[in-house]
């Protein structure tokens, strides 16, 4: 979907995008996909580029990595390369560049614009690890102790680099808050995109089982969806893999099963099929509770983050899930069982009406108007006048 056209411009934008890393198509990388489709002609960088691992649109554009690319066997352990991670964010933007557009949770928002150049920073989170939740990914004991400094110089770094946007775009309004807290910049909210068109109901029945899909990170406290299924006997599928994952199955009761990661069919027939999904987390958008909802699937979720932003709770006239207020196993526990005694509250069509605006055709829409009214801003070529 092309922006509409900026009064006398006489081509198409040089576009330089940046992207942390590229290993896997999640939901960041479905963002990129979009600006790689709108301008196939751009530049692309990256940290990191494990190549084969995204979408043909990204791999298309050749993407380049930095010196950290040519570490043996990097994909193993790439992200304890965070304290080096800035020395390596020097990308050569050519100075032909009309517009850099970011997307970054971590070192690519501090991409260097050529001189009166725009720079767009589709922000997923400012670098979490070093600010909100630096406590869920360094907990406790002498290596959390020791690692503080190099927190301390990291915030500070993320924040000095944060002068080279010139336009915030945060993904929930969450992120708004925290690109306030952590830069003193305010932004647009652009919420990413969801597949709305794949993920779609079934004419099937519900099912007695609860469902989690995620990556398997401590700060997801998925710990307390498994500990409440096992304490209570609730059938509870995961599907996911991550750092987790072992400690997870080994503390799991015997109505938990671990399927691993499954194709995006099977994750649509699960969504389909379950009770309710669980999301423990507190993120910074959250597709799975859309996708979930796409599927007419209540979600059962923390009340913070993201989630309040998708989800509507009990005291909504079309509840589409349950909040709860602490992240304890007996809070979920008690979650589960309002869910229980509420169920015929839950319609999933209106589940499903509330995931429709969250649909790709949206984003791309907001997204490259927000650009095309930043370049029009500018001078001819996208510069500053």
């Amino acid at each position: 979907m092309n922006p509409p056209a900026a009064p006398n411009s006489r081509r198409e934008p040089n576009v330089a995008l940046v992207h942390d890393w590229l290993t896997g198509m999640r939901g960041g990388e479905k963002c990129l996909e979009s600006a790689c489709e709108r301008w196939p002609e751009a530049k692309l960088f990256a940290l990191l580029h494990k190549r084969g691992s995204v979408s043909e649109a990204i791999e298309r554009l050749r993407p380049q990595a930095s010196a950290l690319n040519a570490l043996p066997g990097w994909p193993r352990y790439y992200r304890y390369l965070l304290p080096v991670m800035p020395l390596a964010a020097r990308w050569p933007i050519p100075e032909s560049t009309d517009l850099v557009l970011s997307f970054s949770h971590c070192v690519a928002k501090a991409a260097r614009p050529p001189r009166g150049v725009p720079h767009i920073c589709y922000c997923f989170s400012p670098m979490r690890y070093a600010w909100h939740m630096r406590e869920s990914y360094f907990r406790g004991g002498v290596k959390a102790r020791a690692i503080g400094v190099i927190l301390k110089r990291l915030r500070e770094w993320d924040r000095r680099t944060a002068n080279r946007v010139t336009h915030f775009v945060a993904i929930s309004k969450t992120i708004r808050q925290r690109i306030r807290e952590c830069y003193g910049r305010d932004s647009a909210v652009i919420y990413p995109p969801v597949d709305t068109d794949f993920y779609t109901p079934a004419d099937v029945p519900r099912e007695d089982f609860y469902l989690v899909i995620s990556a398997l990170a401590p700060y997801k406290r998925f710990d307390l969806a498994v500990e409440a299924c096992r304490r209570s006997g609730k059938r509870l599928i995961v599907i996911g893999s991550g750092q987790e994952a072992a400690k997870l199955q080994a503390t799991a009761g015997p109505t938990t099963t671990f399927l691993g990661w499954q194709p995006d069919g099977v994750i649509r027939d699960h969504f389909r099929r379950c009770a309710a999904v669980l999301f423990p987390a507190e993120e910074d958008f959250g597709i799975v509770p859309v996708e979930a909802q796409a599927c007419g699937a209540p979600v059962i979720a923390f009340g913070r983050g993201g989630a309040t932003e998708t989800v509507r709770g009990l005291r909504h006239l079309d509840p589409t899930g349950v909040f709860f207020e602490e992240q304890t196993v007996d809070a979920v526990a008690d979650a589960i069982e309002r869910f229980e005694r509420e169920r015929n509250a839950f319609d999933p069509a209106a589940a499903r009406r509330n995931a429709e605006p969250f649909n790709k055709a949206r984003y791309e829409r907001e997204l490259f108007d927000f650009v095309a009214g930043v370049l029009m801003g500018m001078g001819e070529g996208g510069r500053a006048e």
